[in-house]
Order: structure tokens, then C-alpha cells, then sequence
């Protein structure tokens, strides 16, 4: 007997409700069935990120610093515009209509280039000016902050200059607010993430230059469940606590009497999948000589 040779299994979004449904004793009847069940899995991954990391949410992002501006957006701003025109990274481009500035950390592609932060507010239709290269270029939508107010937290930060990194520690809400002199220039040694719901990232001392590159891992969302042919984007490994979180979710809901039992059996598939997602890194253990003894 021939073993399948795949290992290409996963559910959309229909099938974890249909699951969910049937761990509750019931059955998908009506419209609404799938809409209020839609519902509590996004409440769900929303919890999932209260509860700790999640390994396959960590994305490395990269901002090229701009001189003397010290927010940073905590992700990636990007406008959608008519033509790239011929812009140049860390070039200041400014706004016709608005006069707001920005300054460019990716190269322009045919419809989008990222930049480190908005000086002001862009209009729709702002002819946009390089400040050195000239080239001119049309903003066909506003900036977008969705890939911004994705990210969770941020776990660790360098800087890079002149081929060499740099760590940044990451200082306190009060150590940042008592750094006497906010306006000092200098390279990046620490930074203060300021968690709005669009998260900044407020560095000292304040950038001297346009080149060094603040290179940092954050923590993001899990995407959400949109339509029900969805599938998700979560490892293998979490699939089971998926569908038992949602079975617990829906029975608070339409089964009481399972809740108790369902909610048991969800601690435990998250519990078994946290400990399975864990970063892993070799160590080594060596004993003090204060403690050998020799005869």
C-alpha cells in the first residue's frame, strides 16, 4: 500500500467553521451561522496575539534613516503613485498641493515606493517633486499605514553603518521622556516604540545623516479571516489549536454546556503548539572552578 507522498493539507476558513460547529454539536444552517462565526476567528487571533510570540509573525524590516528626523514609522509607509519617475533612496520629495515632505527608502517601483515618514498630510493628486533628481511624479491614493499598524511589538533593533551593525537597545517610556536633549545628532543608539495603534519609533540620538539603515524584528498580526475560501497563514503545527479555540469561541455562543470541556481541550492544543513555536539556540553549561575540589 502506496503512503499519499503529500503533505499539502490545510483548511479555508469555511472548514475550521464547519469543524468548530460540529465539536459543538451542531450544524452550518444559515448565513449568519458563517458571519458570527467569522467573527470569533478574528476575535481569536486577536487573543493569540496577547498571549506571546508567534515565530511565524517575526519579520525583519529595514528604514534608511533620514537626517534629523527621529520618528520612525514602526513598518513600512508606502504611497500608491502614477509613475515612479527617477527617484533616488533618501531623496526628500515634497508634496505641490499639501507641501508635505517625505523621503524615499526604497527604489520606486511602477506603482509604490516605501518612505521613512510623512511630513504633514499628502493629497490625493499632489504632484510630488525630487528634491535633488527633480523627477516628478503623481500621488493616485493616500499614504498607506495598514503594514504600520500591523505590527505587534518590536523584539530587537541595529543599526547599520558603513557595512557594520550596531546594537539599539530599547530604552523605557520615562528614560526616553528624560533624555535632556532630544535634538542631539549622532548615530542611533537607542529607541523608545511608542504602541499607538499606528506604532512609532522614536530613535536618539537624532540621525546625522541619510544612510545608515535602522534594521529591526517585529512582531505582527496574524492576517484575518476576509472571505470564507480564505486559508490562513499559520504553520501546520497550530491548526488543531485553531480549530479548538474556535469551537470554544462559538460555544460561548450557541453550546454553554461544552464550553467548559471545549476550553480545556483548547488550553491544552495551544499550550502543546506554544511550546513546539519557541526560538531555539545552542548554550553551553560550565561549572565554576570556585566549586571544584582537588585532593
Amino acid at each position: 500500500m502506496a503512503t499519499s507522498d503529500s503533505t499539502d493539507f490545510d483548511l479555508d476558513v469555511a472548514d475550521y467553521i464547519e469543524e468548530a460547529f460540529e465539536r459543538c454539536g451542531l450544524e452550518v444552517r444559515t448565513g449568519y451561522d458563517l458571519k458570527t462565526a467569522k467573527r470569533s476567528l478574528n476575535l481569536l487571533l486577536a487573543e493569540w496575539a496577547n498571549r506571546g510570540l508567534n515565530q511565524w509573525t517575526i519579520e525583519q524590516t529595514s528604514i534608511t534613516t533620514a537626517s534629523g528626523i527621529r520618528v520612525y514609522p514602526g513598518g513600512t509607509l508606502t504611497m500608491t503613485v502614477g509613475a515612479s519617475g527617477a527617484f533616488s533612496v533618501g531623496e526628500t520629495i515634497t508634496g505641490s498641493v499639501s507641501a508635505a515632505t517625505c523621503s524615499i527608502t526604497n527604489l520606486p517601483s511602477a506603482t509604490s515606493f516605501a518612505i521613512t515618514i510623512p511630513v504633514g498630510l499628502f493629497t490625493t493628486a499632489d504632484t510630488l517633486t525630487g528634491g535633488s533628481s527633480g523627477a516628478t511624479t503623481t500621488l493616485t491614493a493616500a499614504v498607506d499605514f495598514s503594514d504600520v499598524q500591523s505590527t505587534i511589538d518590536i523584539l530587537s533593533t541595529v543599526v547599520r553603518r558603513d557595512n557594520t551593525d550596531y546594537s539599539v537597545p530599547r530604552v523605557s517610556r520615562d528614560d526616553y521622556l528624560t533624555i535632556p536633549n532630544k535634538t542631539t545628532t549622532g548615530r542611533v543608539d537607542q529607541f523608545f516604540l511608542n504602541r499607538l495603534i499606528t506604532p512609532e519609533l522614536k530613535v536618539w540620538p537624532v540621525p546625522d545623516n541619510n544612510t545608515d539603515i535602522i534594521i529591526f524584528n517585529r512582531l505582527t498580526r496574524v492576517q484575518d479571516a476576509d472571505t470564507y475560501t480564505n486559508t490562513f497563514d499559520v504553520p501546520f503545527r497550530f491548526y488543531p489549536c485553531l480549530a479548538a479555540g474556535l469551537a470554544y469561541y462559538l460555544s460561548l455562543k450557541r453550546a454553554p454546556d461544552r464550553t467548559q470541556l471545549l476550553k480545556t481541550i483548547y488550553e491544552e492544543e495551544f499550550d502543546r503548539a506554544a511550546v513546539e513555536d519557541r526560538d531555539r539556540a545552542s548554550f553551553t553549561i560550565q561549572p565554576g572552578l570556585g566549586y571544584s575540589r582537588f585532593n
